[in-house]
């Protein structure tokens, strides 16, 4: 059986790679895997024990450097230039001596880099949609857009069409169905994001209405991000309402918990967890709970990417506003929006939130709409294992 290296260009690009190393494993135990993360440490994998090809580095943007040229210069200035220079390297040295098969999770960097190596490659495209282009009726959002007939660009395509390219994975049904159109051989096996929030936990154990609050997984953008959430339900009391703050593990809890002015501690319920009282609304805070608190709630506020797109999945309808970046702009929520369609509410005042969502629960047509279009923008558990199959039939062949 060949060897596989996969690279990944992102944290959640990272988790996404590793549920499909992880299915990779349980298919064929005698897979032998390594990865590179090309941003951070990739902790994603070492959790699974997969070796990592050279050691990583975390850089000021975190990976978000196409949003903000300011956090170019920083990750320029912390050695970007050399990271990636050894990267290379490291592996092309991999493919010389290995013959082995590439798996390229993200963008077009990690696919650029595949396609370097002169070895055979697959890739999975985590950020491209062509929701982020066409509305419900298949009509560009604005003149111009849709040139290319898909968010995929011709050099991006190019690299497909090497002979050494043996699997390209898209994220949705949108994107594969046009780029078949245009003829390419592409695969849609479901969205991987999901698997990482399976399976269900036990059920909810709140009566109240839930909501879950994701500020992000940045520092320090998800620490004005909290504030702003906070300004959304602090001023509503016209009912009672359980609020989960579900917080990344990478980020600090006391600057969050610094921010709640005027709530009172009181004992959780919930063991890892802290929780506070204001008016009828509890709030409880946790960084060990994320998958519990986004099956558990009926609604979310979020200014979050990922977490964002897998509450929409399981067909939660989510209430979003602008922050003040670097990521999450007025820019970005308003893409997130063509992204995931009627599932997001995208406000111009936070204090909106809840009655917005209040308006949602009480109209069954909106609610059903909502979990029927986040099944459509986001599929069905399961991707990891489809992909991997799909993967091991290549390496076999």
């Amino acid at each position: 059986m060949k060897q596989l290296l996969c690279l990944s260009n992102g944290h959640g690009e990272d988790a996404i790679a590793s549920s499909i190393l992880q299915a990779l494993q349980h298919q064929c135990p005698n897979l032998d895997l390594m990865a590179l993360p090309l941003v951070g440490l990739g902790a994603a994998y070492t959790r699974l024990g997969i070796p990592l090809l050279h050691r990583g580095k975390s850089l000021p943007s975190g990976g978000f450097i196409y949003m903000d040229l300011r956090q170019l210069w920083r990750d320029l200035g912390a050695g970007l230039l050399g990271l990636l220079g050894e990267q290379v390297c490291a592996v092309q040295r991999w493919q010389r001596f290995s013959a082995g098969h590439i798996l390229a999770v993200g963008d077009i960097v990690p696919l650029l880099l595949a396609y370097g190596t002169g070895g055979t490659y697959s890739f999975i495209g985590t950020a491209k949609s062509d929701y982020y282009l066409y509305d419900a009726m298949g009509r560009p959002y604005r003149w111009g857009m849709g040139w290319a007939g898909s968010d995929y660009l011709p050099w991006e395509r190019w690299l497909w069409r090497s002979p050494r390219c043996r699997g390209v994975f898209v994220r949705d049904a949108l994107t594969a169905k046009n780029l078949q159109r245009l003829g390419y051989a592409v695969h849609y096996c479901g969205n991987p994001m999901m698997d990482l929030v399976m399976p269900p936990p036990v059920p909810s154990p709140f009566t109240e209405k839930t909501i879950v609050l994701l500020p992000g997984s940045r520092a320090p953008e998800a620490y004005r991000n909290w504030q702003q959430i906070l300004r959304a339900v602090t001023p509503y009391q016209d009912r009672p309402l359980i609020l989960l703050a579900a917080v990344s593990p990478s980020l600090d809890l006391h600057p969050l918990e610094q921010r709640l002015e005027g709530w009172q501690p009181i004992p959780s319920p919930l063991p890892q967890t802290k929780a506070w009282q204001l008016g009828q609304h509890q709030l409880i805070l946790s960084s060990h709970h994320f998958r519990e608190f986004l099956h558990w709630a009926e609604g979310g506020i979020a200014l979050a990417g990922t977490a964002t797109e897998q509450c929409v999945g399981l067909g939660k309808p989510v209430v979003t506003f602008a922050g003040a970046g670097p990521q999450f702009t007025r820019d970005f929520a308003t893409r997130q929006k063509r992204l995931l369609g009627d599932s997001i509410f995208l406000l111009d005042d936070p204090q909106a939130a809840i009655p917005t969502l209040c308006k949602i629960w009480e109209d069954s047509a909106s609610l059903a709409r909502v979990a029927t279009n986040g099944k459509e923008r986001m599929g069905e558990p399961g991707a990891s294992d489809r992909i991997a199959a799909q993967l091991l039939k290549t390496l076999r062949d």
